[in-house]
C-alpha cells in the first residue's frame, strides 16, 4: 500500500536542496563517471582503489554539489537517474577539458624549466640498459631535471601520443605516432596460477595453453600491444579467449594468483615480479621481447627528448 504522507515515489532518489551549495570537484566527477559505467557501487569501488562507504559519501555530497539526485539504489541494482544521464556527457567534456589544460600548462612548464619526464610500464626503468642511459643523461646534462613516472600499462601510449610523458621505457610493438630505438631482447614466459598444472613443467609450448584465458587490458590500449603479448591468434590461427579486464600490472598479478586467468610477460618478470601464488614457466615457442627507448614522432626534436636520445645513441649503442 501507497503510504499517504509519502505519496508514491516508488524507489525515486529522495529530494535534494537547491540552489547547489558549492561546485564539485573534478574527483567527483570521475567518481561519478566511473559508477554510471559500473551501475554498481562494489565493483565502482574497487575499479578506484577506495571503500564502498567512502564512495557513496562522495557520491552523496556529489548529489548535494549539483543539487540532483543521481542514482536510484535497491538492494540489487542501481540506475542512473534521468538526470544522471543529462549530466554524463557535461561531466565528460569538463573532465576531458581540465586533462587538456593540464597536458598543455605541463609541456609549458617543461619547455620552461627544463624538465623531461621518462615514463616506465612495469619494471622497465630498473632494467640495466635504462639506468645506464640515464646516467649518461644527468652526466651530460647535470642542470636537467629527470622526473620518472611509472605508467599503467592501459594509458602508457596514450600518455606518450598526448605529451603527458616525454619519453618511455617499455615494450613494442608501438602504434603509428611513436617511434623507438631498440635498447635490448630477451625471451617472453608464461606466467601462470601456481595451481596450474603446467606451473610445474620445466617449459611448455603455446598449444599446451591452448584454452587458457589470458588477462585482458582495456579498449583504449592500442590492440596491435595486446594481441602481440597475448599472442593472438596462436600460430595455428585460433583466437585467444580472454578473461578479466586490468589496468596495471599489480592487477594483471593478483588476477593470476586467484586462477582466473593467465598471461605473457618478458623474462625479467621472474626477478622483479615474484608473487605467492603466481609461477612462471619458459614457452618453448614463444617469439622473444623487446625493450625501446620511445617518444612521439612529433615531439622527436623536442630539445630534452632529442638529448635523452643523444644519450641513449651514446650509452647503449646497437647491440
Amino acid at each position: 500500500m501507497t503510504d499517504p504522507k509519502r505519496g508514491d515515489r516508488g524507489s525515486d532518489p529522495p529530494p535534494v536542496p537547491w540552489p547547489p551549495r558549492s561546485e564539485p570537484t573534478l574527483h567527483q566527477l570521475r567518481l561519478l563517471l566511473v559508477v554510471a559505467e559500473e551501475l554498481h557501487f562494489g565493483r565502482a569501488a574497487a575499479r578506484l582503489f577506495i571503500t564502498q562507504p567512502a564512495l557513496s559519501r562522495q557520491i552523496t555530497v556529489l548529489e548535494r554539489h549539483l543539487g540532483v539526485g543521481l542514482f536510484v539504489r535497491s538492494s540489487r541494482t542501481v540506475e542512473a537517474t534521468a538526470a544522471c544521464r543529462a549530466l554524463l556527457p557535461e561531466v565528460r567534456d569538463v573532465i576531458e577539458a581540465m586533462e587538456r589544460l593540464r597536458r598543455s600548462s605541463e609541456a609549458q612548464h617543461r619547455e620552461l624549466t627544463g624538465r623531461l619526464v621518462v615514463g616506465s610500464i612495469g619494471a622497465e626503468s630498473s632494467m640495466r640498459h635504462a639506468r645506464v642511459i640515464l646516467a649518461e643523461l644527468r652526466a651530460r646534462y647535470p642542470e636537467l631535471t629527470v622526473e620518472l613516472r611509472n605508467q599503467h600499462l592501459a594509458d602508457h601510449m596514450r600518455e606518450l601520443l598526448d605529451g603527458d610523458v616525454d619519453v618511455a621505457f617499455l615494450r613494442p610493438p608501438v602504434p603509428p605516432g611513436i617511434q623507438i630505438r631498440h635498447l635490448a631482447t630477451e625471451p617472453r614466459i608464461a606466467c601462470l596460477p601456481a595451481g596450474d598444472p603446467l606451473a610445474s613443467r620445466p617449459e611448455i609450448t603455446l598449444a599446451d595453453l591452448a584454452g587458457h584465458p589470458v588477462v585482458d587490458l582495456p579498449p583504449q590500449l592500442p590492440r596491435v600491444w595486446w594481441n602481440f603479448w597475448a599472442v593472438d591468434p596462436r600460430p595455428d590461427g585460433s583466437p585467444v579467449r580472454y578473461g578479466p579486464v586490468v589496468a596495471d600490472m599489480e592487477a594483471l598479478l593478483h588476477v593470476v594468483a586467484e586462477g582466473r586467468a593467465m598471461a605473457f610477460l618478458p623474462a625479467a618478470a621472474r626477478e622483479f615480479f615474484p608473487r605467492p601464488g603466481v609461477s612462471y614457466v619458459n614457452v618453448t615457442d614463444l617469439p622473444p621481447s623487446t625493450s625501446a627507448l620511445a617518444w612521439a614522432t612529433a615531439h622527436r626534436d623536442h630539445p630534452t627528448v632529442a638529448a635523452i636520445r643523444q644519450a641513449a645513441a651514446a650509452a647503449w649503442p646497437p647491440r
